[in-house]
């Protein structure tokens, strides 16, 4: 199936069911507000070159793709190449369903059961929904609702990969209390403040700044101004995301500004003692929704 269109006023957002639910493409008035996804990543399906793609149901990396809950440990695909630890969940990977499609509006699904899609993909039983709504005022809202369908809890988190288009000459500015270092594999180290000389306080151009960090205390808003597209963006979140994860490898055309309901490996740290990660634990038969925004206009 290729990506379906939404369109209202300046704006026109595609999504691709199958190649993860992700979005393809966010433009207002011919302007990319999210890279645009290459003809290359359809033919491979490759979704990690999409605008955006969602993260369930977790984000980030589980250490050494072994999850910890309940006084068991779930051992889980090694889902990234070579990767050492497993990453993103699954929804990223798989095919979704398409519930219903109106001009401005759609809403896909996500049906996991492990016997049919593997234990070591995600243990327990759940169905996800991502709902679209694109506004006149080139607004794009996506709520994602998780519900267990198990007969047991599990933990749980919900988040978004967005690619912003950017170059050095991006700004980006956001508030946050903190942030962690990490290891040489992307796991948290060190909780710190964030350094004064980043960015991000008070939009600076991104200039050479790289990393690939999670931010705590997030304020739930990020605003993108990239006079090379001509677009201004704000990114927003409810407060169910308290964390953001900014990916900005060399050189790239874009940056990502991820919101996400909790810390990496939050559910494994959880379950050593540490606290405030983010971890959640959904019920049987409960259903959890967070919404990310993303609002743009033309830099005229």
């Amino acid at each position: 199936m290729p990506a379906i269109q939404l369109a209202a006023g300046d704006a026109a957002v595609h999504v691709a069911p199958e190649l993860g639910g992700a979005i393809t493409s966010y433009m207002v008035r011919g302007r990319p507000v999210l890279r645009e996804t290459p003809a290359t990543a359809f033919a491979t399906g490759n979704v990690r070159l999409a605008s955006c793609y969602p993260l369930v149901p977790y984000s980030n990396r589980i250490r050494d793709a072994t999850l910890s809950f309940g006084g068991r440990d779930h051992p889980l695909d090694r889902n990234f190449g070579s990767h050492p630890h497993a990453i993103h969940g699954v929804g990223w990977q798989r095919a979704w369903s398409v519930v219903f499609c109106e001009p401005a509006r759609m809403q896909l699904s996500l049906v996991h059961d492990p016997s049919l899609h593997g234990e070591r993909a995600w243990p327990w039983s759940f169905r996800a929904t991502q709902t679209f709504e694109l506004a006149p005022a080139a607004s794009l809202s996506v709520t994602m609702t998780i519900a267990n369908t198990d007969v047991e809890p599990f933990p749980f988190g919900l988040g978004w990969h967005p690619f912003f288009a950017a170059d050095a000459a991006t700004a980006v500015s956001f508030l946050a209390g903190g942030m962690w270092e990490n290891d040489d594999t992307q796991l948290p180290l060190h909780h710190v403040g964030v350094p004064a000389a980043w960015p991000f306080h008070d939009g600076r151009m991104r200039g050479d700044v790289v990393l690939d960090n999670v931010f705590t205390g997030w304020s739930g808003r990020a605003d993108v101004v990239a006079p090379s597209s001509g677009v201004r963006a704000a990114l927003s979140a409810d407060r169910a995301c308290r964390f953001l994860v900014v990916y900005a490898p060399p050189q790239a055309d874009f940056i990502a500004i991820e919101p996400v309901t909790h810390e990496t490996d939050a559910f494994n740290r959880a379950a050593q003692g540490a606290r405030d990660t983010g971890c959640r634990v959904l019920a049987p038969g409960q259903p959890f929704s967070c919404t990310m925004r993303v609002a743009a206009s033309a830099l005229d």
